[in-house]
């Protein structure tokens, strides 16, 4: 009996799923790399060999779980091997490569790895496209549209065949050069006053930190801070919310179910938060100092990950995932205390681990 497609394109997957979804998501995978074990590339439903004619029906089984687990970790996404929406989206993005197609200020915005790296190019020539984030916003438009008029193009917009050619031409100029948006991240964090007296600060939670989120973000408030406090289960809506805040960093909290705590910042290939990273170590020392007894001796890890939160963000952002969680709930009033000093301490010296 020919197995009947059950998950269709575009749909969320994980393991036992067959179908047109399925064969679409082993081709993404080995577009980025990470090729699927050819026995299950070729089964049917519940794993079961099919027909020949039927040769390319698909199973997630054991080895789509890890290949999706690898692509995860290689793209700085949580490594749970399902097939949601964040990692479905980063298949699309990985399929396309600068030269692919035009690029251009659109609605929605165009998303990719082609984007990313017009934007790192960019930005290595001295053209402040913005963070290195795959969105192709006003900020990449604005900076394709000075490369174009000081390189004697036509002046479009459009990342067309043209541009894309006077790009690589150039990249030799631009090997190991840090982006400009690196850099100016760098020099507004340098000039922004040392306390958090009228200092925005986004303070997001998810799940069940809200205890946590309300006495960090009154510690915040006690120094100076003006906080907005998020508490929205959609990454995406947080985001948006502190981009309008225009606040000068994000903090995000959840708790999960893991051995040790750890915390994220935004990197991508070729650019990562300065000030993102700085406020992670100083954040990591804070829950490393009140949840080592729960800890067995293992440190906090600090992250370069591209997680929707982290991404769309247009400060430095990151994401504290507090655990194990039986540690977590009765520390609260000390993870408040000393968080809030962790942030005190990188609004005084934005640009310098702990350990320097």
């Amino acid at each position: 009996m020919v197995p009947k497609d059950t998950t269709p394109i575009g749909e969320p997957l994980r393991p036992g799923d067959t179908g047109e979804g399925v064969r679409d998501l082993h081709r993404r995978l080995d577009t980025a790399g990470h090729p699927v074990a050819p026995a299950e590339a070729t089964a049917g439903h519940y794993g079961h060999p099919v027909v020949p004619a039927e040769a390319t029906a698909g199973h997630y089984g054991e080895d789509t779980s890890a290949q999706v687990a690898r692509f995860q970790a290689e793209r700085g996404l949580h490594e749970h091997g399902l097939v949601d929406e964040h990692t479905l989206s980063s298949l699309i993005e990985a399929g396309y490569r600068l030269g692919d197609r035009n690029l251009y200020l659109h609605a929605p915005m165009l998303r990719g790895d082609d984007v990313a790296d017009l934007q790192l190019r960019l930005g290595s020539l001295g053209f402040n496209a913005g963070r290195i984030d795959g969105i192709f916003g006003t900020d990449t438009s604005a900076a394709l549209r000075d490369f174009q008029r000081n390189s004697g193009l036509i002046l479009d917009g459009i990342a067309g065949a043209a541009t894309v050619r006077s790009l690589r031409h150039l990249a030799g100029r631009s090997a190991g050069t840090t982006p400009v948006a690196q850099v100016r991240e760098l020099d507004l964090l340098l000039r922004s006053r040392p306390d958090l007296d009228e200092r925005r600060i986004a303070l997001g939670h998810f799940g069940s930190c809200g205890a946590l989120a309300a006495a960090l973000s009154r510690g915040l408030r006690t120094r100076g801070a003006n906080v907005v406090a998020l508490d929205h289960p959609d990454d995406t809506t947080q985001a948006a919310t502190a981009n309008r805040f225009e606040a000068e960093a994000y903090l995000g909290l959840r708790i999960e179910s893991l051995s040790a705590p750890e915390v994220a910042y935004f990197a991508t290939e070729g650019f990562h938060s300065e000030g993102g990273l700085r406020l992670a170590q100083r954040c990591a020392a804070a829950l490393k100092q009140v949840l080592a007894d729960g800890m067995a001796g293992t440190e906090v890890a600090v992250r370069g990950m591209r997680l929707p939160i982290l991404r769309r963000t247009r400060m430095p952002a990151v994401l504290c995932t507090l655990a194990p969680p039986p540690s977590v709930v009765p520390a609260t009033a000390e993870l408040a205390d000393q968080l809030t000093v962790a942030v005190s301490a990188w609004a005084a010296d934005p640009t310098t681990s702990p350990e320097a």
